[in-house]
């Protein structure tokens, strides 16, 4: 395992950032951390990658979303969730049409296809949710729920 470098040439004046302290990094690390204990099951019988997965999870949540809504409800990069998208409907899993109102506008859908593999995966991620829950105190859970809240606003 490398170890943290200890001293800096001369005349070279670094500031390393301490990825192990840096708040970003480390929920970064959560997050994949626990997303990934799910995602290695439903990738395996589904095809379906992490963008995929959250991309159907909000459409599950938000019927009737434009790929650019979907982009924004879930921080995640544009051509991402447009690539994510075009496999999902591609696959059958997402359905895209037209905007009864506006034909400029696209709206997306889960198929009967993506809802059977949502209503598979999503209570495998409710309860990996609840085995990291399950380490803190109601208090905790409690406060975490307020951090978060607070963090993102």
């Amino acid at each position: 395992m490398p170890t943290p470098r200890k001293h800096t040439p001369p005349g070279v004046q670094h500031a390393p950032l301490e990825l192990e302290h840096f708040l970003p990094y480390r929920l970064s690390i959560l997050s994949n951390t626990i997303s990934q204990g799910i995602a290695d099951d439903y990738q395996k019988r589904y095809d379906l990658s992490v963008t995929e997965w959250r991309v159907m999870a909000v459409l599950a949540r938000y019927a009737g979303l434009s790929a650019r809504e979907v982009a924004e409800r879930t921080a995640m990069d544009k051509v991402a969730v447009s690539r994510a998208l075009a496999r999902l409907v591609e696959a059958g899993r997402v359905s895209r049409h037209m905007h009864n109102f506006d034909k400029r506008r696209s709206v997306l859908d889960l198929t009967e296809s993506g809802w059977a593999i949502h209503d598979v995966i999503a209570p495998m991620a409710r309860a990996r949710e609840r085995a990291v829950l399950d380490k803190l105190t109601e208090e905790e859970r409690t406060w975490l729920a307020r951090i978060l809240d607070k963090l993102q606003k």
